[in-house]
């Protein structure tokens, strides 16, 4: 029945009308504000409405999980960052209650240093604090340098920069405009490593010490130590002073994947070299600090020719490798000293004989090849055997060390390192062979019950979200792939799916999470330790794919998230992608600043937001 006024007015419904009335005005003041846009407002994100079918969202190991049983087991039922809901029911629906359409008004500008902007590296560039150096001499004017605060402009790109040529084509040719820098094929114009031809850089597989041509050299060393199997005993390789990695380059037919390192500007750009042909490579120096990797990572360290004094400092560059050199594996030296008799290189080779011999490094095979060029290959003890008979206990066995990611900003130490054990203290032998490794339970694992069942899952988990999304159901152009990083990798599972793809993986572990990065080299996968806060040791325009799984939980509290986008944007190429798998509410801080970047971006199933980067730069 209709209430009229006058009976309101007769039976003082005053109250009922007071209430009504607000409710009415509450309800229209949300309705606007739930229609209206933001004041600051980009309609270009696109909100997929396909819904393909998501495996169930699993952890990156975190590092405030202690290592009890009873915290290990429940990895498996606690995301890093909790999902609004389990990702398989999530919507697009779900994702529209959320407005995304946002963009910050961001006055960006290019950096502004000059001809060398195009290959800005904030922490390796800071010449303020590099001229404030005490001493250089033991290259700590290649050490990182971080400037304080993060630099917020963008790095401009190349003239004439192309999008790059594409695998495998580019391991022998690159574009020239794309790394304009001719100097290091003047100085190495007689050794063969690149030459330059028309428009592009031409890679023939020379070098130093190939002076057959790389192929040959790697047979060589074959043939002088049979017991090196490439692809099954020896998967992961360093390559120190790699020049511009074409040994690391022809080892990828063998199966071997080689992190091939060298310092800034010893040779001019050679490191950008490598990474634009498509091969695995970081910038990195062994000055005073420790390497950005785990003990006992690789199963051979190889050095032609790298310029690298071992016996410095008291030989505390030789006891890194050792640190970083598993049990049983290989160091080759291929050097004057080993072959040549002058008395500086006599000298030298003296020198190494006491040092090798002091740490246990036996030799296992020293010869020279029909051209003259010769090498040493020594073999790291896979026991304690021999450290317990020497006579002088010179350097010492290093304390154990008591906290995780010792080897960030750590200086080098004079001492030798402990052999791995498991949790009954046996010596870990390293046996399995590559393939069997990438799927097989991993010697460091923790000790507890359901830590293998944890690793297992975590590897499914990883297989059907990259088969069934990520290769499947996001437009993501795969035949632009090649150099691919995984920013928070916790057991390597996004690297180990994905590795029947042409294409490689940097697998990088947050100083702020739990320290995984053993187990990643114990699959056969490579990777380094890194602090997001902070610029990676890579020049710009290096990776093809950045793929980051709850990565800005533990950054929050430490850095700004612009300031990760602008590296993110940084080591970027053109055309490359950022995929995010996140909550929205990290989802929404990161939108608007990649679209302030002028990237397209695109968001699929309320939690995988995809952003391409384009060849937009500030206008000057």
């Amino acid at each position: 029945m209709a209430i009229s006024l006058q009976s309101v007015i007769k039976e003082r419904k005053f109250p009922f009308l007071l209430a009504l009335t607000f409710l009415l005005i509450s309800f229209t003041i949300l309705l606007i504000s739930n229609s209206s846009p933001s004041l600051l407002v980009s309609t270009d994100l696109h909100v997929t409405t396909s819904q393909p079918h998501l495996p169930s969202p699993q952890p990156r190991p975190s590092r405030s999980q202690s290592d009890n049983a009873a915290a290990v087991s429940s990895q498996l039922n606690d995301t890093v960052v909790s999902l609004p809901e389990p990702a398989s029911k999530m919507t697009a629906a779900a994702a529209g209650d959320v407005d995304l359409n946002v963009s910050l008004d961001i006055k960006w500008e290019n950096c502004k240093l000059g001809a060398l902007a195009v290959d800005y590296i904030p922490c390796l560039d800071n010449w303020q604090a590099i001229k404030e150096l005490q001493s250089r001499r033991r290259m700590e004017h290649r050490e990182r340098h971080c400037p304080d605060p993060s630099p917020r402009c963008l790095v401009p790109l190349p003239i004439g920069y192309k999008v790059p040529v594409r695998w495998p084509k580019s391991r022998d040719m690159i574009w020239y405009s794309n790394v304009p820098h001719p100097k290091l094929v003047e100085y190495k114009k007689e050794q063969n490593w690149v030459r330059k031809s028309g428009d592009y850089f031409v890679f023939p597989g020379g070098g130093t010490q190939f002076k057959n041509g790389v192929h040959s050299y790697i047979d060589f060393i074959h043939k002088t130590l049979p017991a090196i199997k490439w692809g099954k005993n020896i998967r992961v390789i360093l390559d120190v002073g790699c020049g511009v990695a074409s040994f690391g380059g022809y080892l990828l037919d063998k199966d071997v994947i080689t992190m091939s390192f060298a310092p800034k500007d010893e040779h001019e750009a050679q490191i950008q070299f490598a990474l634009e042909r498509g091969i695995p490579a970081i910038l990195s120096v062994i000055g005073t600090k420790k390497l950005t990797f785990p003990d006992n990572a690789y199963d051979l360290i190889h050095c032609a020719r790298c310029r690298v004094h071992w016996d410095g400092d008291g030989g505390k560059p030789l006891l890194e490798l050792n640190r970083i050199l598993r049990p049983g594996g290989y160091f080759i030296w291929s050097a004057t000293p080993v072959y040549l008799d002058d008395e500086r290189d006599r000298k030298v080779w003296n020198s190494m004989v006491t040092l090798t011999t002091a740490i246990c490094w036996k030799v296992v095979a020293k010869t020279v090849d029909s051209t003259g060029i010769g090498l040493v290959i020594y073999q790291k003890p896979s026991s304690y055997s021999c450290y317990k008979q020497r006579k002088e206990k010179i350097p010492p066995l290093c304390e154990q060390k008591t906290k995780q990611n010792v080897s960030w900003y750590e200086p080098l130490s004079y001492c030798i390192s402990h052999l791995p054990v498991d949790s009954m203290g046996n010596l870990l032998r390293w046996s399995t062979p590559w393939p069997q490794r990438l799927s097989s339970k991993p010697p460091s694992l923790p000790s507890e019950p359901d830590a293998e069942d944890i690793f297992k899952e975590d590897t499914k988990h990883w297989a059907a979200l990259v088969s069934e999304v990520y290769l499947d159901g996001m437009a993501i152009n795969l035949a632009r792939i090649r150099n691919v990083m995984d920013m928070n990798a916790g057991y390597g599972g996004f690297a180990a799916a994905l590795i029947q793809q042409p294409l490689w993986v940097m697998n990088v572990v947050p100083i702020d999470a739990q320290d995984t990065l053993s187990v990643i080299f114990e699959r056969g996968l490579i990777g380094v330790y890194h602090d997001w806060c902070e610029s990676f040791n890579t020049y710009p325009r290096t990776y093809d794919l950045l793929h980051s799984s709850f990565l800005f939980k533990n950054l929050k509290d430490r850095c700004d998230i612009i300031d990760v986008a602008v590296e993110i944007d940084r080591i970027l190429r053109p055309g490359g992608y950022l995929l995010v798998q996140d909550t929205m509410e990290t989802i929404k801080k990161l939108n608007p600043i990649l679209r302030s970047l002028h990237w397209s971006t695109t968001l699929y199933q309320g939690q995988f937001l995809v952003g391409e980067k384009g060849f937009w730069r500030p206008s000057e």
